[in-house]
């Protein structure tokens, strides 16, 4: 206990390993992931009270982790306004106003204090980001008094809750897919072609056979036809070249093509007929590569805009990003780390590697001029100061500055030179570190509080007020938004995904990654609202 209460440092590392461990286990298919980490941390402060984590840490932490996730997530964040309209947002709004509403009545129904409500408010909805935005608030209130205590009765309202908010999530989910009597199968048939989820990429030989087709722009047939694949070589005789949209198929002719089995089957039925002798490919003239895109400068541009076929004979197939495989489609943007794979002749095969970089270490790197430029932006806008109706003020601190910046640049990916996102693997690193460097210290930082409450049985009303919280904004959330808004009930769970572990029981449920579509539009709009709102609620409740 000595050596830990005089090693900080030392003490924050053992947490981080021993949480991650922890947060492995599984019970009946749910485990606590990386929350374990804060629990563990609030073990190991209570067994040492005494000892004194820097708060630059927790600062440090904070900002890694929401500054990674606005990066991978302003595309999406802003695309999903044009996909989803601003219905959804409204919607998603409207919900969130209305937990914080509940956690109000909470509040005065039990009389807690200020922090302690906001702790109920963040645990029940597990969002560490709220407890941070709270944390940094008071941390930084000028006619706050006795802050270390506001903030330790927060974070221990919220170590009640958190668990609670995910079992909570789950059971909501439970109770109103069998209320709503929902058929995942179908859904998920009827999004197919909206949200092309789930996608087994493969590839197919066709034999034309089909003579109506013939002389015909493949162009043409595809508006057409609006088939979803991409076109390979073509086989005509002994003779081997690549398709491009003014090809003209002839009977006989043998060609190849990516996509999914569906589209596939179409593009079969309407030119001629499977055949797999093409598959062994002959690749004298022509060869397949994969290679990493590491060059910065085709960074954040769309496929359509490179203009390949001017330079090369190439044709690109597909792309994998982190575990998921797409359609080299001509609006597909590139990003650092992704990995294409393309047809293209033998000749030209070393140029086009050097186009794209195919460094795995150089897409591996952080450009530290546009990261550390992008955080101080993030940081600077933290330090403004809103003034709302009825005189409420509120910063967005160092939770929320960082996180808007980050989406905003995730969304822009360049400007001019500078390359404002992050390679895959980098991105999900630095999260990692930020989120296990955050709640080890905070749980370091209140573990005494909290097992001072759990020994004097403080915790009884938290706990009530934490379930009636989660599973009354999940129940409504569910109902309302299927029922009235007609959104499919597959994506509506990840509107109450607040959690990996929920995400993860929510696509165990619709056993597809419909929900993980809900989740990305929500989670970055959740962060923000519930940071505000987390900070507005301490200020009308203090």
């Amino acid at each position: 206990m000595e050596v830990l209460n005089t090693n900080p440092l030392l003490t924050i590392f053992i947490v981080a390993a021993i949480g991650y461990v922890v947060g492995k286990i599984s019970i009946k298919g749910s485990s606590l992931g990386v929350a374990a980490v804060l629990f563990i941390g609030l073990l190991f402060g209570g067994l040492v009270p005494e000892i004194q984590i820097p708060e630059i840490l927790l600062h440090l932490g904070l900002v890694f982790y929401l500054y990674s996730i606005g990066l991978s997530s302003g595309e999406a964040f802003f695309s999903s306004f044009r996909q989803s309209g601003i219905r959804n947002l409204m919607f998603l709004a409207v919900m969130l106003t209305i937990s914080a509403g509940i956690a109000i009545l909470v509040h005065y129904l039990f009389s807690f204090n200020a922090s302690t409500t906001v702790g109920i408010y963040s645990g029940a909805s597990t969002n560490t980001a709220a407890l941070a935005g709270m944390i940094d608030q008071i941390s930084q209130g000028s006619k706050i008094i006795d802050k270390t205590s506001l903030i330790q009765k927060g974070v221990v309202a919220y170590s009640y809750t958190y668990p609670i908010g995910v079992v909570a999530s789950m059971i909501g989910i439970i109770v109103m897919e069998r209320l709503l009597k929902i058929d995942y199968k179908k859904e998920a048939k009827t999004l197919s072609k909206a949200y092309p989820i789930d996608q087994k990429i493969e590839t197919a030989g066709i034999e034309i056979t089909n003579p109506e087709i013939c002389n015909i722009a493949l162009r043409d047939l595809n508006n057409t036809h609006n088939w979803d694949v991409i076109f390979g070589r073509i086989f005509r005789g002994d003779d081997v070249a690549l398709i491009h949209f003014d090809t003209k198929f002839k009977l006989g002719d043998k060609i190849t093509l990516v996509g999914v089995a569906e589209e596939l089957e179409k593009v079969v039925i309407a030119l001629g007929e499977n055949t797999k002798n093409i598959l062994t490919y002959d690749r004298r003239e022509f060869d397949v590569r994969r290679i990493f895109v590491s060059n910065p400068k085709l960074v954040g541009r769309k496929i359509s805009s490179l203009n390949l076929n001017e330079k090369y004979s190439a044709v690109l197939t597909r792309i994998r990003r982190g575990d998921i495989d797409m359609l080299a489609k001509g609006d597909v943007t590139l990003q650092l780390g992704d990995r294409i794979r393309f047809v293209a002749r033998r000749a030209d095969l070393n140029d086009l590697s050097k186009y794209f970089g195919d460094s795995y270490y150089k897409s591996s790197q952080v450009n530290l001029f546009s990261f550390g430029l992008g955080i101080a932006l993030g940081l600077l806008l933290g330090t403004i100061k809103f003034t709302l109706p009825g005189d409420i003020q509120f910063q967005l601190g160092f939770a929320g500055g960082p996180l808007v910046v980050a989406l905003i640049l995730g969304y822009l990916k360049r400007t001019g030179p500078v390359v404002w996102t992050l390679p895959y693997s980098t991105n999900i690193t630095l999260q990692q570190i930020g989120l296990i460097l955050f709640m080890a210290v905070v749980g370091l930082r209140s573990g005494g509080t909290f097992f001072e409450s759990v020994v004097n049985g403080g915790g009884g009303m938290i706990f009530v007020g934490g379930i009636i919280v989660s599973l009354s904004i999940a129940i409504l959330t569910l109902w309302i938004g299927y029922k009235f808004l007609k959104i499919p009930f597959s994506i509506l769970m990840g509107y109450v995904s607040n959690q990996p572990a929920i995400l993860e029981f929510a696509m165990s449920k619709s056993k597809n990654s419909l929900p993980l579509i809900g989740y990305s539009f929500v989670l970055p709009v959740a962060l923000i609202l519930k940071i505000i709102y987390a900070q507005l609620l301490f200020l009308i409740l203090y």
